[in-house]
């Protein structure tokens, strides 16, 4: 059986975005208003960019957990140049708000379980989900490509 760290992260996220798209994750209100965080410009451009970033932060989790949001605000961050163009580049990070707002929908889901003082993990339901997924995935990439069958 595959794991999720044997088929390609992009592949894994946009089928896993389509999953819980179809199960019981609303989206919060106010966030087509909401820029990532304080490094962006502007909102993201994508539609449905609250399910793609549901779905990478439940393969974060399953991958470097126990991890808190502290560590995802880190992971999710990036450069600002505050000086426009004139100064150092300096690492900002990403918006709080918005990864618990994923890290509890997917907890109340139960993908995400809460370790006590460390963080979370995937749970038992979550890791299989997935190792499904990324199994059906490397099934239909060694269709296209025969060399990889002796990963499934």
């Amino acid at each position: 059986m595959a794991k999720v760290y044997d088929v390609p992260p992009d592949v894994l996220i946009s089928k896993l975005s389509e999953i819980l798209k179809g199960e019981d994750i609303p989206p919060p209100s106010w966030i087509t208003f909401v820029k990532t965080g304080s490094h962006k410009e502007k909102p993201p451009y994508e539609r449905d960019w609250w399910y793609t970033r549901c779905a990478s932060i439940l393969r974060k989790v399953y991958l470097h957990g126990p991890i808190g949001i502290n560590e995802l605000r880190k992971e999710y961050g990036g450069a600002y140049n505050g000086s426009y163009g004139y100064g150092a580049r300096h690492h900002k990070d990403a918006a709080g708000a918005i990864i618990r707002h994923a890290v509890q929908s997917l907890e109340k889901l139960g993908y995400i379980e809460k370790v006590e003082r460390k963080g979370r993990v995937a749970s038992k339901q979550g890791m299989q989900k997935m190792d499904k997924l990324a199994s059906d995935i490397l099934n239909e990439i060694s269709k296209t490509n025969p060399q990889l069958k002796i990963y499934s």
